[in-house]
């Protein structure tokens, strides 16, 4: 049986449907009820879903042999786990953003409010440039806009948010997709059934 972490969201639907269709349905998982695990041992798969920034976790721990990340969890939270697919979906982008007219002033330290305080903090230490890193948990783009910080480090999709607010994507620090990623320990003991796993996904996507 492979234990399976899926992101709650749109993002995990998405992550389902690819896998049902690669052969791992699991119909109760369509069923509205209050179950927090859902498996098909005809085809040797259990499902759960757990808040995205928690995959990686359960994933690490070996609460699941394998599971879908964001690539930004990954970079941001850096966990012990083999990334073995992009599943080219959820794509999006890390982004240096700020107001239209921004200008850096390289005399000054930079201050950047963002939930990515690692991703902010290696960017900007490989461009050697002083940053104060005000972290945050959400609405990020007010940020700038009450003066709080000059810029800010956040994923960017459509980019409609900024510009309603007069913000703007500056520089893209990394492209963002989901991956399938795996526990050590199970792709050593489950290998073959985890390298089918992904074999039928990387057919369907």
């Amino acid at each position: 049986m492979i234990q399976v972490a899926l992101p709650k969201g749109r993002l995990g639907e998405k992550a389902y449907e690819t896998l049902a269709a690669a052969g791992y349905e699991c119909p109760s998982i369509l069923e509205k009820n209050r179950k927090l695990t859902f498996e098909n041992p005809e085809k040797g798969v259990r499902y759960f879903w757990v808040k995205p920034s928690d995959v990686s976790i359960y994933v690490e721990r070996g609460a699941a042999d394998v599971g879908i990340a964001g690539k930004d969890i990954l970079l941001e939270y850096r966990p012990d786990v083999y990334e073995l697919l992009d599943l080219k979906m959820g794509k999006c982008r890390m982004c240096v953003a700020g107001p239209e007219d921004f200008y850096d002033d390289p005399n000054k330290t930079l201050r950047v409010a963002t939930k990515f305080p690692h991703i902010a903090g290696d960017y900007y230490e490989s461009r050697s440039r002083d940053i104060d890193i005000i972290k945050l948990n959400g609405s990020i783009e007010l940020a700038p806009i009450l003066g709080l910080s000059d810029v800010i480090v956040d994923i960017v999709e459509t980019g409609n948010t900024l510009r309603e607010n007069h913000l703007a994507p500056l520089e893209t620090i990394v492209d963002i997709s989901a991956r399938f990623i795996c526990n050590k320990v199970s792709y050593k003991f489950k290998y073959q059934e985890i390298l089918a796993m992904r074999d039928a996904l990387a057919k369907n996507l």
